[in-house]
């Protein structure tokens, strides 16, 4: 049912053109006496390149999102500029300078620093000027962005009539999880304890939490990306090991605070700072007790196109990256609005 489900979403968001909508029974083409639906069409693209098929759906809905919001904020600045007497260039420019702070030596060199593997070898006064130019730009987009937030709460109400793509996310009971069973929004992360945009979505997750309480459950799925991250698969099974335990998110928020020690005997020895029994977590280790857990996860996220983390479904919206707290919140808001 739920592979129908799913099927069914690609057929309506591929279809979402000028061209007639098609059903998955519908059929896309003839060879010979034989007829190939839809449903076939997109099962077969599925089996072959399932991130590809994600990406499209996705993609297709993202750019719409995004030019309609731009759509909204052109008018709510048009608007704005017109009762002050202004034209929008230069509304726009008044209001955003106010929000603007010149760069300092120390964010530039800060940034530097921070990014000093990507510099390729050049020097802090050589790449000085193009970083404080980024800066600026990042701080007149944020205000910019402000701006608009500001002229939407007194603006006219935005009704979205496009529905985000979802996508079914089979929970086990293997998953760990926290929060209300019954809640009206789930959030599902696809994550790998040694994945460094993972452990700067972790206090965005805490925060979720703490603002939505009872309204919000949050699962954790394994996906180690073990080409790169070569300790994240066993980190993945020790986190299952301490959910046996009943202690899953103490272990959890352990092993992202040391990200860069995740060797089997750190494993063991967080397990012991939080209280574990050592002897059972060790052996539960050692025996590679939930290794098929932390594959079923990597396959069930291969399957939904996840390639790259982390990657949180919320009631099947995908969200790819660490992105900031507002992000996050303005789907679970829309989606407690749904409710």
């Amino acid at each position: 049912m739920k592979r129908a489900v799913f099927l069914a979403l690609v057929a309506t968001f591929l279809a979402c053109s000028s061209a007639p909508a098609q059903s998955p029974s519908d059929v896309a083409a003839r060879i010979g006496n034989r007829p190939v639906t839809v449903k076939e069409l997109d099962e077969r693209w599925r089996a072959a390149d399932p991130s590809d098929q994600t990406e499209t759906i996705q993609k297709l809905y993202d750019g719409r999102r995004n030019a309609l919001e731009e759509i909204v904020a052109d008018m709510l600045l048009a608007d704005a500029a017109k009762a002050r007497g202004l034209s929008q260039a230069a509304y726009v420019e008044s209001e955003v300078t106010k929000r603007v702070t010149p760069v300092t030596d120390a964010e530039v060199a800060a940034f530097y620093q921070a990014n000093i593997g990507q510099m390729q070898g050049r020097s802090l006064e050589v790449m000085g000027p193009a970083i404080t130019r980024y800066l600026t730009e990042e701080q007149e987009k944020t205000a910019r962005a402000a701006l608009v937030t500001e002229l939407r709460k007194t603006g006219p109400p935005v009704r979205m009539m496009m529905d985000a793509p979802r996508f079914e996310v089979d929970l086990e009971d293997s998953d760990p999880s926290i929060g209300n069973a019954k809640a009206p929004v789930t959030i599902i992360e696809f994550s790998d304890f040694q994945c460094p945009f993972c452990l700067r979505v972790a206090p965005t997750m805490k925060k979720i939490r703490a603002t939505y309480g009872d309204k919000v459950r949050v699962v954790w799925k394994d996906f180690p990306l073990t080409q790169i991250h070569p300790q994240a698969f066993k980190a993945g099974e020790a986190g299952h090991c301490a959910a046996e335990q009943g202690k899953f998110w103490e272990y959890h928020d352990q092993l992202f605070g040391n990200q860069q020690a995740l060797m089997p005997d750190d494993l063991k020895k967080y397990a012991t700072t939080i209280g574990l029994d050592a002897e059972r977590f060790g052996s539960c280790l050692d025996m590679s007790k939930h290794a098929e857990v932390v594959r079923n996860g990597v396959a069930q996220g291969t399957r939904l196109g996840v390639n790259s983390t982390p990657t949180v479904f919320v009631n099947g919206r995908r969200v790819s990256g660490a992105q900031p707290y507002e992000v996050f919140a303005a789907v679970i808001d829309e989606e407690l609005s749904r409710k």
